[in-house]
């Protein structure tokens, strides 16, 4: 799961992985911590925005 996109980090098997061109390296616990409320807030602000009414003109 790419939470961050465009970001080297990422979730798999239940841990946060930070990648680069020379490989994975698991996230230390205090940075694991931040990274999950993170995904939790944008989550929430996404699903916030998603239930939004629509603008007149489309935008």
């Amino acid at each position: 799961m790419r939470p961050f996109r465009d970001l080297p980090i990422l979730r798999g098997g239940g841990r946060w992985l930070l990648t680069a061109g020379g490989g994975t390296v698991p996230a230390d616990r205090a940075l694991a911590v931040e990274l999950d409320r993170f995904a939790v807030n944008m989550a929430a602000a996404n699903r916030a925005v998603a239930a939004l009414p629509p603008q007149p003109g489309g935008r």
